[in-house]
């Protein structure tokens, strides 16, 4: 099998599946997965674990900031739990005494419009890393990050088929 071969529908409708040929054969290989993915059980969801080291400063800022919703928070377990925009997706925060940084997982939220969430991030004083990245007729890119130095990014699609 070649992946590299594989075909994507990318288009605003197309929920970026393969198409002609190439959906035949990631049918096969994800039946063959799915077998296995199906005997594990997994129910649906992920919660994404973020280190912080003010709970309460970071629930606020998940919130004002990125539109995040609290569902709930266990003082005593120094843990809380934001509802995203992604169904399924969720966000734990737990309680650190300092945060490791340049390692681990990079959370990427795709967003319509780029150009204007960074420009809604940034007048809510979100530091980026450097410019928006845009790779011609695929994606555009842009690194930025929360109070505690943990690294997220923004990626709006562009290609079209």
């Amino acid at each position: 099998m070649n992946i590299s071969r594989w075909t994507w529908d990318v288009s605003a409708n197309s929920n970026r599946r393969l198409i002609g040929e190439d959906q035949e054969m990631a049918t096969e290989t994800l039946q063959m997965l799915g077998s296995r993915a199906d005997a594990l059980n997994y129910d649906g969801g992920l919660t994404c674990s973020i280190g912080v080291t003010d709970m309460n400063a970071s629930i606020a800022w998940f919130e004002d900031v990125l539109g995040f919703v609290l569902e709930y928070k266990l003082d005593e377990m120094g843990w809380c739990e934001m509802k995203t925009p992604t169904s399924g997706v969720g966000i734990g925060l737990s309680q650190v005494e300092s945060v490791k940084t340049g390692g681990g997982a990079t959370l990427v939220f795709g967003v319509k419009d780029i150009d204007h969430v960074r420009a809604e991030l940034e007048k809510k004083n979100v530091k980026f890393d450097g410019d928006t990245l845009t790779i011609p007729e695929m994606v555009r890119l842009c690194t930025f990050f929360d109070p505690d130095g943990n690294t997220f990014m923004l990626s709006q699609t562009l290609a079209q088929l």
